[in-house]
């Protein structure tokens, strides 16, 4: 074994946690990921819809609490325990680059990461594979593996969908502020990519908030899933500077774009969408603008951007992930909007019967955008 084969996590010592299905992570901060067997968890850092604040959640789950009006509802299927986002009251999922804070519990069950990767997979934009592999064909001065940073990687379903569509030897650092999430990327990373080069993986934690240059020396690629819209503008800012300054491309992924379809129609989908959009919009999070603003960010140094959609189409195969996702929308929704409280327990109601009936499609919007930096060896 050499260096490359090892996990590590820069903060401190990791305490083994128990995984889905029995899966057993290892202790201690470096344990080589070839004796580990493979997770079974996928998906992102970040969940859809973010957490709630206080009341809103059932704790230890996804489940959304609307009130005496839900009483009604009481025929609805319950929520899957530890699926979708969870968290403490008025936090956002960020990810840390430097830690300085004590350990915490994993703000977002695997298993609603594990729910969503198949979609994820299937809305990432594939039209932006070739530009990127032109741009990392031609960044200057390249040798040996590329290095990979995927910032708020959660269980790592970035690097199984892009490592094996990529070219050559990849060493991946997996960034991520839960080390429990960390563990599960890790041993469940791809290992050969799409000529049968070796891909290789470590793990850190830290906060997208304190990104520089230099926490990114080195790096030939920038990715993130589901990460622009928990962010502010300042914190999107920063993230350019950090990407353009590294000279490294960036691609991020599955950001919410605002506007959701659901068939059959009801009067008050769009009441829900515009109530959910605002919360997304809160404490100065950029939410459905943020694919915007990072655009601008980017362009302003000199990138060159390109966004493409990356929707979610929801139908009976995915009736899953659709209740998760219709209880953490709408919660979201009456969260910023208590007065929808008992028109939304009707609604919620309503979609849940459809969707189990096989009779709901949901198509949920988000944009993938590519920033690839600009020439530094004098070419236009």
């Amino acid at each position: 074994m050499t260096a490359r084969d090892t996990v590590t996590d820069e903060a401190a010592a990791v305490p083994a946690q128990p995984g889905p299905r029995g899966t057993r992570l290892p202790r201690g901060s470096e344990s080589e990921v070839e004796s580990v067997p493979r997770g079974e968890t996928d998906g992102e850092a970040s969940g859809e819809p973010r957490p709630t604040t206080a009341g809103a959640t059932v704790a230890g789950t996804g489940a959304v609490d609307l009130g005496p009006a839900a009483a009604a509802a009481d025929s609805v299927p319950s929520v899957v325990p530890g699926a979708g986002p969870v968290g403490r009251p008025g936090e956002r999922a960020t990810v840390r680059l430097r830690d300085d804070e004590p350990d915490e519990p994993p703000r977002y069950a695997p298993e609603w990461l594990h729910l969503r990767e198949s979609a994820d997979a299937t809305a990432r934009a594939r039209d932006l594979l070739d530009p990127l592999r032109i741009g990392l064909a031609d960044l200057p001065g390249r040798t040996g593996a590329l290095a990979v940073h995927d910032l708020g990687c959660g269980t790592g379903s970035m690097g199984r969908w892009l490592a094996p569509r990529l070219d050559g030897a990849q060493h991946w650092i997996l960034h991520d502020r839960d080390p429990y999430l960390l563990h599960f990327a890790a041993v469940a990373s791809p290992r050969s990519a799409a000529d049968g080069s070796r891909v290789t993986v470590e793990t850190r934690r830290g906060d997208v908030a304190r990104l520089t240059p230099d926490a990114l020396s080195g790096a030939s690629l920038v990715t993130a899933s589901a990460l622009l819209d928990v962010l502010t503008r300042e914190e999107i800012v920063a993230l350019a500077d950090a990407c353009t300054g590294a000279g490294c491309p960036a691609l991020l992924t599955l950001s919410v774009a605002g506007r959701v379809e659901l068939t059959p129609h009801d009067p008050l989908d769009a009441e829900i969408a515009e109530a959910f959009n605002a919360h997304q919009r809160r404490a100065d999070l950029l939410g459905p603008d943020a694919v915007t603003v990072a655009r601008e960010a980017f362009a302003a140094r000199g990138a060159s951007v390109r966004v493409h959609p990356s929707p979610w189409h929801l139908g009976p195969e995915q009736a899953a992930l659709t209740e998760q996702w219709l209880r953490g929308w709408v919660g979201a929704a009456v969260e910023q909007r208590p007065d929808l409280a008992e028109l939304a327990a009707r609604y919620l109601r309503d979609r849940l019967a459809a969707s189990s009936a096989g009779e709901l499609r949901v198509v949920v919007h988000h944009s993938d955008l590519l920033a690839l930096p600009r020439p530094t060896d004098g070419a236009s």
